[in-house]
């Protein structure tokens, strides 16, 4: 399945990227999935991604849970929450 994959903010900044394309391998079929997935990439996408740290999730630019199911297609988005004043 591919996606595209979107990263926002320090999430950005810690990954040196903003977006990507992927191709996922069987068996990865939501965002939490997709996130653990890519923590295995190495230290800096576990830090950037670590379940420890909040982080928003979008599914097709929809603020989603970590059970939002992926298809083939889609956008997956990760952003710090922020706060408005």
């Amino acid at each position: 399945m591919n996606i595209t994959l979107r990263f926002f903010a320090s999430v950005r900044e810690a990954l040196g990227t903003s977006q990507e394309t992927v191709t996922l391998p069987p068996g990865i079929d939501t965002v939490a999935q997709v996130r653990r997935h890519l923590m295995e990439r190495g230290e800096k996408w576990a830090q950037a991604l670590s379940e420890q740290r909040p982080l928003r999730t979008a599914f097709n630019q929809v603020m989603c849970g970590p059970d939002q199911v992926v298809e083939e297609g889609a956008e997956v988005a990760f952003f710090p929450p922020v706060t408005g004043g």
